[in-house]
């Protein structure tokens, strides 16, 4: 894995922007921008022992601190789209259990 595993990323599973979308074209008639996000980040390190541990992947996990880490953090400010109701609903060990499911039925 590139990097040290230490920067942080915020991820979204794609049915909850759909419904962040859909959230916003009814309610939200404003000029201004507004960010669609969970609010919530983790360690690509994290990131990468949650996916381990979802599909099953016994070895190990090798992070190479030769290759760049990239930007530090990348973190959504969400208050706006939460103060007006909105919040995604599937968490992020949910969405990759999810997404592996799929992978697998589609794959076997």
């Amino acid at each position: 894995i590139w990097g040290s595993g230490s920067p942080m990323r915020e991820f979204l599973f794609a049915d909850d922007l759909a419904d962040a979308c859909y959230f916003l074209m009814d309610s939200y008639n404003e000029p201004t921008l507004i960010n669609i996000g969970t609010g919530v980040d983790l360690t690509i390190k994290d990131l990468a022992l949650l996916i381990k541990k979802t599909v099953g992947y016994e070895g190990n996990l090798v992070f190479d601190s030769t290759k760049p880490d990239g930007t530090p953090r990348k973190l959504m400010d969400v208050t706006k789209l939460h103060d007006l109701g909105w919040k995604h609903q599937i968490n992020l060990e949910q969405g990759i259990k999810l997404a592996y499911e799929d992978f697998i039925e589609k794959h076997t």
